[in-house]
């Protein structure tokens, strides 16, 4: 059982196969997943290390301007990659049919939540990334479900 929130700090680029399997390890009962944190950050960087690890053989990369990617594991499950960065609106996310992603059980790892707020699902983990000025990276995690 977890105690929420949960807070990994680290270093180095290194440390995040252990950091990735630690995230996986929290949150495998939660399909919805919300990256918090400002920009170079490294959301997009901790996203593709979780579908490496998820079995991702393709190249994942932020989908600025597409909104959402689709990847495709080894074992053929689906995880959805959305980058709200770009929108303006709730809506735009609505007419790409968000609510039928997080709905549909597979894992959808979530950039820019705060532009998507009043649709976010319960439950999801909320994942808040920081760096302190030492250039540490600060996650806390958190289980939000209602």
């Amino acid at each position: 059982m977890n105690t929420w929130p949960v807070t990994i700090r680290f270093q180095d680029l290194s440390e995040l196969d252990t950091v990735a399997a630690s995230l996986l390890k929290l949150g495998e009962n939660v399909s919805v997943w919300l990256f918090d944190g400002p920009m170079g950050v490294g959301k997009t960087t901790l996203i593709k290390k979780l579908c490496e690890l998820l079995g991702v053989q393709s190249i994942v990369q932020s989908p600025t301007f597409s909104i959402v990617n689709e990847y495709i594991t080894n074992d053929r499950k689906v995880i959805y990659h959305f980058d709200f960065y770009r929108i303006r609106s709730e809506v735009e996310a609505l007419d790409i049919g968000i609510e039928e992603y997080f709905d549909s059980g597979a894992f959808c790892f979530v950039e820019w939540p705060e532009k998507i707020e009043s649709l976010w699902p319960y439950p999801h983990l909320l994942i808040k990334l920081n760096s302190d000025e030492t250039g540490e990276r600060v996650l806390e995690i958190s289980e939000v479900k209602v």
